[in-house]
């Protein structure tokens, strides 16, 4: 008679195999394509139910109709989607060359900023033209990411390249799209900026004293924005100290987390948020976290952080997956830029890191933001169809729904 095997030994002998499986379900060839895929729909679909709740109140006060913003970052979802289709479909030799045109619009943008752009809140980012708001500095991030790659990539021998070769033209380009939002007083997006560079620098391997150079550079420039305008000193005072300033510098840090500590583990419910009454300012953009955390609680936000991993991991998994030096780099550069704002983002509404203004993407209200992460998650996707075996695995799939009734209709072969 065979004697019992031991609770421990089950439960390790369990664990064994459903690790093996999830070994096995990461290796398969479509896994990246359809983390991308995933995360970002999960993400868009809360960001869209979020503002709807985070801005009906004001939208009520202010325009009259609380499904104001939410219809119009509505609108702005109806028109990333199909370009998020786009990229996916499009060659990789588009996004080789889209990088210059995009680059030189966005320059030509954040000038335009200089001589007729709106200041709010200490910042001057926006351009409105009529009922339309425009924000060069967001597709700002995505050319520097295509004009960047592909700069790298055309000087890289094998899987490493020079880094002397940095220095002329993709410095200068960095330099100048940087002082240009910096001459806009916009410090969150020149960090956003910084993060790409780095990231560029990181998938070629230039070495660290380049990186502690370029650090020290961007620490004295830190430094020098922040003491040269009032309102960046009280926000880092209104950090610094929270609670001893909640009425003045630190109101927006503190009832962000009074909405974050209201909701528990669990949240109040959707719709539920007591904070987005006028308490909580721009509750639907900048802040649109410490809401969630309130109506979703912490398992929601731990939800939307492991979205943002799973995003960051499937981006990584094609830059090392894929051969070629402009998928690595463009993908490294594009998930590092998505990811690292939302770490931003996430750390200065929970308090961890000064407030930049700075939008969580995917979920904060904004089209100018929307539009181009979302064609940067539609590259993502074109070039996890360049992992080893996902085209025949997308072969072999057949034709999706769409096309199905398309053919069903009698509009496709």
């Amino acid at each position: 008679m065979t004697s019992a095997i031991p609770q421990p030994e089950r439960r390790a002998g369990w664990a064994r195999v459903q690790l093996a499986l999830l070994r096995e379900l990461l290796s398969r060839p479509l896994t990246s394509y359809y983390l991308v895929l995933g995360c970002s729909a999960l993400l868009l679909t809360l960001g869209l139910m979020m503002v709807l709740s985070a801005s009906s109140i004001e939208a009520l006060q202010v325009k009259g109709d609380p499904f104001y913003w939410f219809l119009k970052q509505s609108l702005s979802v109806g028109l990333g989607i199909p370009l998020m289709y786009l990229c996916a479909k499009v060659p990789q030799r588009f996004f080789r060359l889209a990088g210059y045109p995009l680059l030189a619009l966005s320059i030509i943008g954040l000038v335009m900023v200089i001589f007729i752009g709106s200041t709010e809140l200490g910042a001057q980012r926006w351009i409105y033209v009529g009922s339309l708001t425009i924000q060069p500095s967001e597709p700002a991030k995505l050319a520097l990411v295509l004009w960047g790659a592909d700069i790298l990539a055309r000087h890289a021998k094998g899987r490493l390249m020079e880094w002397r070769n940095l220095l002329i033209p993709l410095m200068p380009g960095v330099a100048i799209l940087a002082v240009l939002v910096m001459w806009g007083r916009d410090l969150g997006t020149t960090l956003v900026l910084m993060i790409i560079f780095l990231a560029l620098l990181w998938v070629v391997g230039a070495p660290v004293r380049l990186f502690a150079g370029i650090l020290g550079v961007l620490a004295l420039a830190t430094v020098f924005m922040i003491t040269s305008e009032a309102y960046r000193s009280d926000r880092i005072t209104g950090w610094l100290n929270t609670w001893e300033n909640a009425q003045g510098s630190g109101y927006q840090a503190a009832q962000g987390q009074i909405a974050m500590g209201s909701g528990g583990w669990f949240g109040l419910g959707l719709g539920s948020s007591r904070q987005k009454w006028d308490w909580v300012p721009h509750a639907e953009s900048d802040f649109i976290f410490s809401i969630l955390g309130e109506e979703l609680g912490l398992m929601g936000t731990l939800v939307v952080i492991a979205l943002f991993g799973l995003l960051g991991y499937a981006g990584l998994r094609i830059a090392a997956r894929v051969n070629d030096p402009f998928v690595r780099i463009a993908s490294a550069a594009s998930v590092a830029w998505i990811v690292g704002q939302a770490i931003v983002n996430i750390g200065a509404v929970i308090g961890v890191l000064p407030i930049t203004g700075i939008p969580l993407p995917l979920v904060s209200y904004g089209g100018s933001a929307l539009l181009p992460t979302l064609a940067a998650l539609g590259m993502l996707l074109s070039f996890a169809k360049r992992e080893p075996g996902a085209a025949e695995a997308l072969a072999a799939r057949g034709p999706g729904p769409a096309a199905r009734a398309l053919s069903w209709l009698g509009l496709r072969a």
